[in-house]
């Protein structure tokens, strides 16, 4: 049966579902509209559709890392309130989503929301617990780090699932990543990346808007100085200098001797366990960010 675009809006009309929702539905049950309601009362579809306008910048930020460390995830799914982020269904559920994703090796995001668990899709499995929750739930950010050949990926959740990160650091000897040292090395610089949130990994990561930006933000206030135009531009050099020192985890001062950069870390530790150690990427979750 052909499904029209009057079926797919009487639906909608009458439930506050998603279109493709919808169409899926109808797709289904050949068309029959109260068949459909049905399908969609059934998966949590239809009430869920009439709380997604709602805001929901609570949650829990929750990682998985391989048992061989060469694999690992980050993921965010956000409710309205703290209430259920520290409610124990609303906790499991989102180890379970977890869980979940870590086998499925989905690759980004969008992989991740159209992985099929069971008869639903993540994306509508989420949807369906809106209705047992009482408000809207969303999987808003999801990431997925494969190691290069001797890669470590690492994890650290801070604050109770507030702050997440995810890291991949990588050697040339294998015998490195079981070293105490390089343990203690990478959940250091995990631990780092949640107290500083580096904008990038190195100054080749800032998008130039955002360095122009401040460049724009220095020189107008030096301006009102009076100083002469060659004389600003040399202070903006150092200025610039600056914020990328702040901005950049390899510039930045390690949280715990900020007399040291982390690209002196990384080379002092490499020395310690007789190897070269490079911070191959990172990402940092802020809960609601």
């Amino acid at each position: 049966m052909t499904i029209t675009a009057a079926t797919v809006k009487e639906l909608r009309d009458k439930t506050n579902a998603g279109m493709m929702d919808c169409k899926r539905v109808l797709a289904e049950t050949n068309g029959d509209i109260e068949a459909s309601i049905k399908l969609l009362r059934e998966r949590g579809i239809m009430k869920a559709g009439t709380k997604t306008d709602r805001a929901a910048t609570e949650g829990i930020i929750t990682a998985r890392v391989a048992d061989d460390a060469s694999s690992g995830i980050l993921l965010e799914i956000n409710c309205e309130t703290d209430f259920v982020s520290r409610n124990e269904n609303f906790q499991a559920f989102v180890s379970e989503i977890a869980d979940f994703l870590v086998e499925t090796k989905a690759a980004d995001l969008d992989a991740a929301l159209a992985a099929q668990k069971g008869e639903l899709t993540v994306a509508d499995t989420v949807k369906s617990k809106v209705v047992e929750v009482g408000e809207n739930l969303q999987l808003r950010k999801y990431v997925r780090f494969d190691a290069a050949a001797g890669g470590v990926v690492a994890s650290y959740i801070h604050l109770g699932g507030k702050v997440g990160v995810l890291l991949e650091v990588g050697t040339t000897k294998p015998e490195t990543a079981g070293k105490p040292e390089f343990q203690e090395l990478i959940k250091d610089l995990t631990l780092h990346i949640a107290a500083c949130a580096p904008k990038g990994l190195s100054r080749e990561d800032i998008p130039q808007d955002v360095v122009d930006a401040e460049l724009e933000i220095y020189r107008a206030r030096l301006a009102e100085s009076g100083k002469p135009a060659n004389i600003i531009e040399n202070i903006l050099k150092g200025q610039i200098g600056k914020f990328f020192a702040e901005s950049c985890f390899l510039e930045q001062g390690f949280v715990k001797d900020d007399k040291v950069t982390v690209t002196a870390l990384l080379e002092a530790k490499g020395k310690e366990v007789g190897d070269t150690l490079t911070v191959t990427r990172f990402v940092r979750f802020g809960l609601g960010e």
